[in-house]
């Protein structure tokens, strides 16, 4: 039909999509970058040439920003302890008490985006007289990554330190490193690389491997000097499980405190000044927008994790409910009907034809075919001008009349076919539907029932052929059909589709006609219905043929009309929540389901995209092949089991996985579209699919399965 309202302005709303998603990446990727940080001492590749011999051969503290190297040892009896991979909620607190209790003090380098998350801890340690210097932001191997990289990390850490002490940080231990001899030639050149921006390298003398987790005796061995000489330690209080680390330097405080040694920073220990200066206005506010946007970042990654789940859980709880309903379903129809009379009293099926030139002959022909002994056929051509009223006319069929009106749209043209109409029953066709001999027949048997007011019947894909054919035929089986069965048992049908639905014209007329002021005027009209207080059932023997989008193109524009004409008629209906009755059963039980599954979902979908993206990312392969698999599988068996329903084949499984790349992006970004349409107060035009003729030539006048 053809409803003439202006197209929107071309909308710059997926450019800000796009955007919105470009950045909910970036900052799931900075979550993903500073919340799998490592820890430990050991090395981070393969074997590397070693630094130059006069570094690896020199003291642990080295000066790389002249023209010569410089290297310093801490004076005999002298201990600078270090700590890397810090600072921990556990761990750190604990070192810091041993720490006091035996009046020492030591120099803690520390990651930058443990900073962010925990500044308290780094303001204690400098209360208590320790010593900060850089283990980078992220723990990142700075002899494999490129110069913008290193820099990042190092300016990021300081910005963190500043942010939460107000001081600067100038001593830096590069991640994976360890004693001076250890040292390899890509490690001593982003030493050098950093010594531009003022960082002075610290090594160590004594590495106790306290990573390992060797044994308390094992840490103590390897951290204690040798014969009086001065040594830094390198010890860890943060990355992993550090009691072994606790219980070994009590210990070996008290034993190196007995042989006289002093327990000082790095710098305190070289004699030279302090390594902290002021922080500069400039890097404390920089280190505070840091710290919030780790924090934003961190919890836009706990908000998506709980919205995975949340979708999850809805999307299993979706699942039993329509098994369960399902089942109960099949169990009715199974069931002996009660002693109800054969319904046979004479049908008027109406179908509002607009420019359907290449279906229509078949149609009519398959409807004249009926089974049904009472049938009067009406076309109503709503000013097409393809020919389409000509061509019924030609075929001169009996029981069939033609009415001619000037183009008005579906609506009127379904109202001028009620109006004229002579039965008390009446079918609602698309012009492009294909039924069966006993289709009609099985359709009217449901007004046995005086409760029932109108009744849905099983629309199936005849061109289904190609992929996007078989998606959509997926899609009718599994969510059309298997939804109309769970309708069905809770009492809440909000949609009769056009293509076949029956209604009693006494409702019809009760409940003012087909409505005009939604784009999908079944949903409005099946919502009508039922809160005029009549049931709405679902005939799932009643087969109706139709021919689906046959394009991607053609594909938006009929579901973004369907999905913007459900939302309009859900927010007409919103009233229904607070009736009695059948309205009721629709606003309690209908309108919330439309909600979350049709609009609130897949409006979360792209962002799920996104978050799948970013799990490639930094999540383990194995675990999202394990997820998208399991979820894959659990689409199967439910697809299957509504093909079995609808005793279909189950050959089309096979496209279900490529569906889950374009065809269900195209499904939310209509929604997507929809709701910002009605959001910024445009109204869409009706939106026409083009027809081909396709599924009357694949499905014939006897309603013939398209294989």
């Amino acid at each position: 039909m053809a409803r003439h309202v202006a197209r929107p302005d071309p909308r710059a709303h997926w450019l800000l999509l796009l955007l919105g998603l470009a950045a909910l990446l970036a900052a799931l990727s900075f979550n993903g970058l500073v919340a799998n940080v490592s820890g430990g001492s050991g090395p981070a590749g393969g074997p590397a040439e070693p630094a130059p011999r006069q570094i690896t051969t020199g003291g642990p503290v080295l000066r790389l920003d002249g023209p010569t190297p410089a290297a310093r040892r801490l004076p005999p009896r002298t201990v600078a302890l270090t700590f890397d991979d810090g600072p921990d909620p556990r761990w750190t607190p604990q070192i810091l008490d041993v720490l006091r209790r035996h009046h020492a003090h030591a120099t803690f380098f520390v990651v930058g985006a443990r900073v962010d998350e925990h500044p308290e801890l780094v303001r204690r340690i400098l209360a208590e007289g320790h010593e900060i210097g850089s283990h980078t932001f992220t723990h990142a191997d700075l002899g494999s990554v490129p110069t913008w990289r290193l820099g990042t990390e190092l300016s990021w850490t300081r910005n963190a330190v500043a942010g939460a002490t107000g001081r600067e940080v100038t001593l830096l231990r590069l991640p994976f490193s360890s004693t001076t001899p250890t040292l390899t030639g890509p490690q001593y050149r982003a030493l050098r690389e950093a010594a531009g921006s003022g960082h002075v390298a610290v090594l160590a003398d004594r590495d106790a491997r306290d990573w390992q987790r060797p044994g308390v005796p094992a840490i103590v061995r390897a951290a204690s000097p040798q014969g009086g000489a001065g040594a830094v330690v390198l010890l860890h209080d943060g990355g992993g499980d550090r009691s072994q680390t606790v219980a070994a330097l009590d210990q070996l405080l008290s034993r190196l405190d007995g042989e006289d040694y002093r327990f000082t920073t790095v710098s305190a220990g070289i004699g030279a000044p302090s390594s902290m200066p002021p922080a500069g206005g400039g890097a404390r506010s920089s280190g505070t927008v840091l710290r919030w946007a780790q924090a934003g970042a961190a919890g836009l990654a706990s908000a998506m994790n709980l919205l995975l789940g949340t979708a999850l859980v809805l999307g299993v709880a979706r699942l039993v409910v329509q098994v369960v309903c399902a089942q109960l379903h099949v169990r009715r129809v199974r069931r002996p009907r009660r002693r109800l009379p054969e319904v046979r009293e004479p049908v008027s099926v109406i179908v509002p034809a607009y420019n359907e030139a290449a279906n229509i002959a078949a149609t009519v022909r398959s409807l004249v075919a009926s089974s049904y002994p009472a049938l009067e056929v009406i076309v109503v051509d709503d000013g097409s001008s393809d020919g389409t009223a000509d061509i019924v006319e030609r075929l001169g069929l009996r029981g069939v009349r033609v009415i001619r009106q000037a183009n008005a749209g579906k609506p009127a043209a379904l109202n001028t076919g009620i109006r004229a109409a002579r039965a008390g029953l009446l079918v609602l066709v698309d012009g492009d539907t294909v039924f069966q001999p006993d289709t009609v027949y099985r359709l009217v048997q449901g007004f046995a029932d005086p409760t029932v007011g109108a009744i849905s019947g099983n629309t199936k894909v005849a061109n289904r052929r190609r992929m996007l054919g078989t998606w959509q035929h997926l899609e009718y089986v599994i969510g059309f059909n298997l939804d109309r069965r769970m309708y069905d048992v809770l009492e809440c049908m909000p949609t009769i589709p056009g293509a076949i639905g029956a209604f009693r014209r006494e409702v019809l007329l009760a409940v003012g006609g087909v409505p005009a002021d939604t784009l999908a005027e079944d949903t409005d009209l099946t919502m009508k219905v039922l809160r005029a207080g009549w049931r709405v059932v679902y005939e799932e023997g009643a087969i109706a043929w139709t021919e689906a989008p046959s394009s991607l193109r053609q594909l938006w524009r009929q579901r973004y009309r369907w999905c913007y004409g459900t939302m309009q008629a859900m927010w007409k209906h919103r009233h229904a929540l607070r009736e009695p009755g059948a309205g009721g059963k629709l606003g309690r039980r209908g309108l919330p389901y439309l909600t979350v599954f049709q609009v609130v979902l897949p409006l979360a979908a792209p962002a799920v995209d996104v978050f799948a993206l970013y799990g490639l990312l930094f999540l383990p392969w194995s675990a999202l092949v394990l997820a998208w698999g399991g979820l894959l599988l659990l689409q199967g068996f439910t697809a299957a089991y509504a093909l079995r329903l609808d005793r279909e084949r189950y050959g089309p499984l096979w496209a279900l996985p490529f569906q889950q790349f374009v065809y269900r992006q195209v499904m939310y970004l209509v929604v997507v579209q929809s709701v910002v349409t009605a959001v910024v107060g445009n109204r869409l035009r009706w939106q026409r699919m083009a027809r081909t003729g396709e599924a009357a030539a694949l499905v014939g006048v006897q309603g013939r399965a398209p294989y």
